[in-house]
């Protein structure tokens, strides 16, 4: 039993329902224009849970090997740093993970474009190994770009605008480029949870030579940096549904984005790093929360 509760808290449930939220923007979309598809939707959500979870396995074991998850941590402790699984069944479940996330992306590939789209499944594909390496390569191996001040960026990309896009162009088959203004909001708010974690985390991680962009902004710009993040995020998704002229969605999504007024009201209040860990669950629920309530809206239009 405590090997069992060990994995899943390895898998790191509070992290998946941010990880579908571009999922769910991408589909509310599709959904307004009659594009949606119940299996393509299904396989997306798959898809990008394995990624995920994943990200959490190799985030884990990459952390764990190199020391960073130790004594100094605020976070919870994690798998590999209990002793409970070790660095070998850890590798083990990656490798597991690696195969379960190949198989379902090459079956929503195919759901999505068929046998007779040869070069858009290719690129599909590409993408999907790219996501994989980029859930790995973390905070695993010599050059982690998780050490390198990179994180933000590849959250960014991989959770806003190829979660966000990319779902949507599975059903279309086309890009609307007034989507990137939904889809950088959710890549900003995922990027926000990150920097959270990264100021939790910033004296361990300094003790254990992990360079994030906190550890180069230092706490007192990384809250700056925050509130630039969620504010923008916010102001993105007002512009888009203000340029798709839908007045019932304005009320609603002011209701999406409270969430985030209390949790900056909150943010600014903190004064101990340990203190930003409650936020991370706060941060990523309110995300999920804002991508249902978008979702609702063009499901109503």
């Amino acid at each position: 039993m405590k090997k069992f509760q060990a994995w899943i808290s390895a898998c790191r449930l509070r992290t998946l329902p941010l990880s579908i939220s571009g999922a769910i923007v991408g589909s509310g979309v599709a959904y307004s224009k009659g594009l949606l598809d119940l299996s393509v939707f299904m396989l997306t959500v798959l898809t990008t849970l394995s990624f995920q979870i994943l990200s959490n396995l190799a985030n884990d074991y990459g952390d764990g090997v190199k020391g960073t998850d130790n004594e100094n941590r605020i976070g919870p402790e994690r798998a590999l740093q209990s002793g409970i699984i070790s660095p070998k069944q850890m590798r083990n479940a990656i490798v597991v993970n690696v195969v379960i996330c190949l198989f379902l992306v090459v079956s929503l590939v195919y759901q999505a474009f068929g046998a007779d789209q040869f070069f858009t499944s290719f690129i599909f594909i590409v993408l999907g190994v790219l996501a994989i390496t980029a859930a790995i390569k973390y905070t695993v191996g010599a050059s982690a770009y998780g050490y390198k001040a990179l994180g933000d960026v590849m959250v960014f990309l991989f959770f806003g605008w190829l979660s966000v896009l990319g779902t949507y162009f599975l059903y279309s088959k086309q890009i609307d480029f007034l989507m990137i203004l939904p889809a950088s909001t959710i890549g900003l708010l995922s990027t926000g949870v990150l920097n959270l974690n990264n100021m939790r985390d910033f004296e361990s991680d300094k003790l254990s030579d992990k360079h994030t962009l906190v550890g180069y902004l230092g706490l007192k710009n990384a809250r700056i940096y925050h509130l630039t993040l969620i504010f923008t995020a916010m102001l993105l998704m007002l512009l888009y549904f203000a340029l798709s002229s839908e007045d019932l969605s304005i009320p609603l999504i002011m209701i999406g984005l409270t969430p985030l007024f209390i949790h900056l009201n909150i943010f600014y209040k903190v004064q101990n790093p340990k203190h930003y860990d409650p936020q991370l669950k706060v941060l990523a629920l309110s995300t999920f929360l804002l991508a249902l309530i978008f979702g609702t809206c063009h499901i109503l239009i």
